[in-house]
């Protein structure tokens, strides 16, 4: 059994290291996919395609029969995210992307690759069953809606309860977060067109500086949360780009301003969305300049169901001890995810777990500098499997 298992984890963070050599962005993951798939096929393990280039495992204990609901296990569901960000790696890592602007700076090459590690345990145990087991290797996780186009191509069809997680660089190594209720905050992008009057930068008298209203935008945005919000609400608003393509004689016709906020709940957007339109409008009159607003909500909150994760939190303690369950960050984490959409559908719960050690993986996810922490793929395939009623070798890890 240890050596199964030791052999499971091993080929688990080669196969990591490939997928973060060979990145894809969201609903273009073929290579992933087939990997993915490839891997599945290897094990003898069912599966079928949803969404595109998303897949579902499907596991069950031997000459089950399930057909007395009242006397049918849960059917369980795991979920890994497997596509890359539009971003430039510089780690300098042996597996860094071969791929110019594609980067798995988020994580989930490890999160497929803890995945398919608990596909191989799964299926050696599969007799161990306590019930019917999915693994959704969901697309499209980085802003393209994957898990809602799973939703809707049936990968919840017949689930019970849905587990996934995500690596956090800001926590401590093996440290758990899986709160009752809300983990993480829910998200949206605004693009502000101001429209001025171009002309020579020697007469401003004559234009109508659409820099300038962008600028105090800009800062007049700022307020919304520290002046427009309670200081208890968790919200948070950032202009992260200002575009005026011009020449250092003329005065631009147009400037374009684009962010993004997140907040814990609708009524809580619909709030900040309305503020965001006035704000910029009226800040735009009294610069003489016009300006259109566009906002495109993302993804909701993703908030965990109390029962799922308590159990999750249970589990972990039981493996690593109290002290692993982290009790000391602040929920919710301002960072957004589609698994919202399954928590909104199912029960379930989804855990942040620390992945700094102290040894180069504090680079935070999106950052340029990021790589996944391979030492997260035995925990977390840990819990994973003891989810589903399987046991593994796993020990504690000293340093949770």
């Amino acid at each position: 059994m240890a050596n199964y298992w030791t052999d499971t984890i091993a080929t688990a963070q080669q196969l990591r290291r490939d997928l973060h050599a060979h990145p894809e962005l969201s609903w273009h993951e073929v290579r992933t996919a087939e990997t993915v798939r490839n891997t599945l096929n290897q094990l003898g393990i069912s599966w079928q395609a949803c969404a595109g280039t998303g897949t579902i495992a499907r596991l069950a204990p031997p000459n089950s029969n399930f057909k007395n609901l009242n006397l049918a296990p849960k059917h369980i569901a795991l979920r890994g995210d497997i596509d890359a960000l539009p971003i430039t790696e510089q780690t300098s890592k042996p597996w860094t992307s071969q791929h110019p602007a594609c980067m798995h700076a988020c994580g989930h090459d490890g999160h497929t690759a803890t995945l398919l590690a608990t596909a191989q345990w799964l299926k050696h145990h599969e007799q161990q069953l306590a019930g019917p087991v999915s693994l959704l290797f969901q697309p499209a996780e980085e802003g393209g809606h994957g898990a809602r186009e799973m939703i809707n191509e049936g990968a919840l069809d017949g689930i019970d309860e849905i587990y996934g997680w995500h690596n956090w660089p800001a926590i401590g190594f093996g440290k758990l977060l899986c709160p009752d209720g809300i983990v993480m905050c829910g998200n949206g992008t605004f693009t502000i067109t101001v429209m001025g009057k171009g002309g020579h930068a020697s007469q401003p008298e004559l234009c109508r500086d659409p820099v300038l209203a962008a600028s105090a935008i800009t800062l007049a945005l700022q307020q919304i949360t520290s002046r427009r919000l309670a200081p208890q609400q968790a919200a948070v608003l950032s202009v992260t780009s200002i575009m005026a393509d011009s020449g250092p004689t003329i005065t631009p016709q147009t400037a374009k301003l684009s962010g993004s906020i997140r907040v814990p709940d609708q009524q809580t957007r619909d709030h900040i969305c309305q503020l965001i339109t006035e704000i910029s409008q009226h800040t735009a009159h009294s610069y003489g300049v016009e300006c259109s607003v566009e906002i495109t909500p993302r993804y909701n909150a993703t908030i965990n169901h109390a029962v799922q994760a308590q159990h999750v939190r249970s589990l972990w303690a039981e493996q690593y001890g109290f002290t692993a369950i982290e009790a000391h960050v602040a929920t919710p984490i301002m960072a957004s995810e589609d698994f919202s959409y399954y928590l909104r559908e199912i029960p379930g719960a989804f855990a942040l777990i620390g992945a700094d050690d102290g040894e180069d993986h504090d680079s935070p996810c999106h950052s340029p500098h990021y790589d996944f922490n391979d030492k997260l793929i035995p925990l977390v395939t840990t819990l994973f499997s003891r989810l589903c009623g399987v046991t593994t070798p796993e020990k504690p890890a000293p340093t949770i």
